[in-house]
């Protein structure tokens, strides 16, 4: 039972449209309002709005198989992907593009090669769920999804949605295997659809906050402000960040509003602009006293060490992404 567009359309959980290509059924996490945005703003964050982060399969099926192809183009500055394969919910089989390979201890420039990649799953008889996350760091176009020896499929769909917007660290940077970021665990856990509008490199952008999803989420996190400390003056740093929660207030008013301050990173006593990087907690704070979001302080989700960062740097690995997602779920279940 091959899915074609229709019927791929109505499995994916994370994309807020898709466009049937020559190639392949390409996934979009951003609106065309927010793609055409970023096209006039920054050439390589508009590159970014493609990478398919956050983007899920979900089915149940009794499928014996599934075929799966599809088409990798850069998404981000990283060369590895993963596509992760949960059945019932445990962690089944991967297709990626460094399986075959050593892993270095900090593995975020490790090289990869792009293009078509194909794999079969040999997923046994009976009924199953699957979920299936797509990477983060590529642009994905499906070329075949195929649920083999199937007599059914039926979408899984989610009653919840969490809108997470951030830097480098929320597009997915540098989780190994997509399942293990810290956005989709926080999702997972919530039972939530995930729309994950990550950009590698960016800072509060209010023009961003002020554009509307054809949906209301019931949830949204918002995690800049490492960035905007390494790049921004003080006074800067505090007119954008008021104005981006301001126009998201304006946008979502019904919407539970989560501020996630940065996390530790290894040059945090670097001298910037800004100044102190221990400040940027308080300055968040200040600026959003007075609007209904909730600051919660991400500076010890992660520990303190260069070992917990895939570019021994500021860029999670796996294992600090799920103590990151940790820290995050057991505040945000005080609300």
């Amino acid at each position: 039972m091959i899915l074609q567009f229709d019927r791929l359309q109505s499995v994916i959980n994370g994309a807020v449209s898709c466009s049937n290509e020559e190639d392949g059924v390409l996934l979009h996490r951003f609106t065309s309002e927010q793609e055409e945005l970023y096209k006039s703003y920054n050439e390589d964050f508009y590159k970014k709005t493609f990478a398919s982060a956050g983007i899920q399969i979900n089915l149940v099926t009794d499928a014996e198989k599934l075929d799966l192809k599809i088409a990798t183009a850069s998404g981000s500055s990283r060369k590895f992907f993963s596509c992760d394969l949960f059945v019932n919910g445990s962690f089944f089989d991967a297709l990626d593009n460094f399986s075959d390979k050593d892993i270095p201890k900090y593995y975020a420039g490790m090289d990869g090669t792009l293009g078509e990649y194909r794999k079969t799953f040999d997923l046994g008889k009976g009924k199953k769920r699957l979920d299936l996350y797509l990477p983060w760091s590529v642009a994905v176009k499906i070329q075949t999804f195929d649920l083999q020896n199937a007599t059914f499929y039926s979408p899984v769909k989610y009653g919840k949605k969490l809108l997470a917007f951030g830097d480098s660290i929320t597009h997915g940077y540098d989780a190994l295997r997509p399942s293990n970021h810290y956005a989709t665990l926080l999702a997972k856990a919530l039972d939530a659809e995930l729309i994950n509008k990550g950009i590698g490199g960016e800072v509060f952008f209010p023009p961003l906050a002020k554009t509307k999803e054809s949906f209301v989420p019931d949830y949204i996190t918002v995690a800049y402000g490492t960035n905007d400390w390494s790049c921004r003056d003080e006074k800067t740093y505090r007119e954008n960040c008021r104005a981006f929660y301001k126009a998201l207030c304006e946008s979502y008013p019904k919407s539970k509003i989560f501020a996630i301050t940065p996390i530790w990173r290894v040059d945090y006593q670097r001298e910037r602009p800004f100044g102190d990087f221990l400040k940027v907690p308080s300055v968040i704070r200040e600026e959003v006293n007075d609007l209904p979001v909730t600051v919660i302080d991400g500076y010890s989700f992660v520990p303190e060490r260069e070992e917990a960062f895939a570019d021994a740097y500021v860029h999670p690995n796996d294992e600090s992404f799920r103590r990151y997602f940790e820290g995050l779920y057991a505040e945000i279940k005080k609300y």
